[in-house]
């Protein structure tokens, strides 16, 4: 098991993806107007990719034109000191709803109220993941 110098535990491919898939809901940074914005999207991870809808004329066009963008998900219990954290970055292209799976596209949680009719899917080339374990304490503290 790698820990980060931060004491938190790295995660390996698979189980950053096995993770992201477990969320319903993560983060997209896009550019918009120049500027950074992040935006919360309901997902699902479909075939390798992150697939999420949204709305003609909003910010998250810029997400739908092969677009670089970073998508992060995570599960917090603070309570518990516990969580892990997955950030994705990927090349975003418009979809067709005929070119994704229509059984996990019915799956898909709605994040806001309103038409969503473009269909965008994230690749993952590049997933890192964290995960903090209140029993991992780093060398340096020990």
């Amino acid at each position: 098991m790698e820990i980060d110098r931060n004491g938190l535990e790295v995660l390996e491919r698979a189980e950053s993806l096995r993770l992201l898939a477990s969320a319903t809901v993560g983060r997209i940074s896009v550019t918009s107007g120049a500027l950074p914005t992040v935006l919360p999207v309901a997902f699902r991870v479909i075939d390798g990719r992150i697939v999420f809808r949204t709305a003609p004329g909003t910010k998250l066009d810029a997400a739908t034109l092969n677009a670089v963008v970073a998508f992060e998900a995570d599960r917090i219990d603070t309570a518990a000191h516990t969580g892990w954290s997955v950030v994705v970055v990927g090349v975003a292209q418009a979809v067709r709803d005929d070119e994704v799976d229509g059984h996990e596209l019915a799956l898909m949680a709605r994040w806001a109220p309103g038409p969503r009719d473009r269909l965008v899917a994230i690749s993952t080339e590049m997933v890192t993941g964290r995960r903090l374990r209140p029993a991992v304490v780093p060398a340096r503290l020990a």
